[in-house]
């Protein structure tokens, strides 16, 4: 019988490594199969639109404020009115309107002047006089139709600026000059600078255009007004 040889030093320390591995692992694989057993079951996927968090938040009724559109306007306007052949008066009226877009209005105006027949007295001693008396009311009302061609800014230092119109209009109405009421056409433009959103000033510029036979023959007559005026939106 062979007689048992020792074992290296060196190789025995090597098992030794070995077996401390092995021990090791398999405290390591027991640990993973006991956190397998434990953990909770998996759950379906998260939607990626889902929200995360969700606000607990009391809700409350809420009245929303209902804003004046200030569509309509209402003014006054005053200024001159020049008649053909008959010199010239101060003017005064009202206006309504209503505007349609910030681009189209409609605009209604009644306005009462005079009229005087004073050179044809002086120029004939009193013989050719046109009236009954020397002077006579000329009232007139019209509907017209507007449209804001250019509208802009107009700026008051560095620091102010208020929102402004130029325009153009015309449209048709009726004049009552010395007990004839004839149909006029008018037409020209005018300025609106805006001092607020309820508050307006206005200078207009105007033809009226209608026909008299008051010097023995019939024609058409144009008569320019230059009128300011203020007007109140609501």
């Amino acid at each position: 019988m062979r007689p048992l040889q020792p074992v290296p030093i060196r190789r025995m320390a090597r098992i030794g490594a070995l077996a401390a591995h092995a021990a090791t692992l398999a405290l390591v694989l027991a640990g993973v199969d006991a956190a397998a057993q434990t953990a909770p079951p998996p759950t379906a996927q998260q939607p990626a639109n889902e929200q995360v968090i969700v606000p607990e938040v009391d809700r409350r009724n809420v009245k929303v404020p209902k804003f004046p559109s200030k569509d309509f306007e209402l003014g006054a306007l005053y200024g001159t009115y020049a008649t053909q052949n008959f010199g010239s008066h101060a003017v005064a009226g009202v206006r309504l309107g209503y505007h349609i877009t910030e681009d189209f209005f409609f605009e209604s105006v009644y306005a009462r002047t005079k009229a005087d027949d004073s050179v044809y007295r002086r120029l004939t001693g009193g013989v050719g006089a046109v009236f009954n008396t020397e002077t006579v009311n000329v009232n007139y009302y019209n509907l017209s139709f507007g449209f804001n061609v250019l509208p802009g800014e107009v700026f008051l230092g560095r620091r102010y600026a208020m929102p402004s119109a130029l325009y153009l209009i015309g449209g048709v109405g009726s004049t009552k000059f010395d007990q004839q009421r004839r149909q006029t056409i008018n037409f020209g433009w005018g300025v609106r600078l805006m001092l607020a959103d309820w508050a307006a000033l206005q200078v207009d510029m105007r033809d009226h255009v209608f026909s008299l036979d008051l010097l023995g023959k019939r024609q058409s007559t144009h008569n320019l007004e230059l009128t300011g005026g203020f007007s109140y939106y609501f």
